[in-house]
Parts: structure tokens; sequence; C-alpha cells
């Protein structure tokens, strides 16, 4: 079984911009599934399986372009996800994510790693759309 799996997109905007919207968890519920509020640290998280709410603590830093999700679920296990917005030119940016095998809860609310490498998917071609739509605006 796999422990980890990256995926990445190509994203029609400045790796700062990019970034800045990437790095606001406040984001997260307009380009992922799972997240659906996120507010002060905290987050809920819902899928087909279930509804949880979590911790949320997110390490960024501008100028790495690294953007790091740490999810503590009520049980005190975490989940961990890292992520990279490097630039491709000076108006494209490339955004890179391990996916790391979660703890337990995760599983059983989105499944296997393989599926949520698939949902990471959709949720990265979802992001573009979003940033390339806004290249002008974010």
């Amino acid at each position: 079984m796999d422990s980890f799996k990256i995926e990445s997109v190509r994203i029609k905007t400045t790796s700062e911009k990019a970034f800045r919207f990437i790095a606001d968890a406040r984001n997260l519920p307009k380009w992922t599934h799972a997240f659906k509020e996120v507010l002060n640290g905290k987050a809920r998280m819902a899928t087909p399986a279930g509804a949880v709410d979590v911790e949320l603590e997110v390490k960024a830093s501008a100028s790495e372009g690294t953007i790091d999700w740490h999810v503590t679920f009520p049980d005190g296990s975490v989940a961990t996800a890292y992520s990279r917005v490097v630039p491709e030119s000076a108006q494209d940016s490339v955004y890179s994510f391990i996916l790391m095998a979660p703890p337990v809860p995760l599983e059983q609310l989105e499944g296997t790693l393989n599926q949520q490498a698939h949902i990471l998917r959709e949720e990265l071609t979802k992001l573009n759309a979003i940033l390339t739509e806004a290249r002008a605006t974010i």
C-alpha cells in the first residue's frame, strides 16, 4: 500500500497570487470537497461517509512557497499534507501537493489513499479554474 501520492497542476497566474489564495485556509471550501467551513483554526469536514469538526493548522512560507496542512481529529490523530507553489514563468505557476496516508478517521471518511488522490486531482483542476478565472483580481 502506498504511503503517499503526489499531484500537481499548472496554474495560469503568478506564484505570488496562487500562494496567497491557497495559503488562506478560508478558501478551502471554494476548491476542496471535504472542507465545508473554516474559521479561526477550526474546520468542518463533511463527506458522504460523515462529518467531523477538526482543528486546522496551516504552516505557510511565502519566501519558500510552502503550504503545509495539519488536521487534528477529535481522537487526537493528525493528518498532514505538504504542498508548494513554484513559479513556472513570470505569469504561470505550478502547485504540487503531497498527500500522505491518512490516520484511520480520515481514511474512514474519505476512503483509501488512491481514492483521495483521485479527489485531489479533481480539486486541483477546480483550483486551477478558480485561479485562472480570477487571474487579474487575486
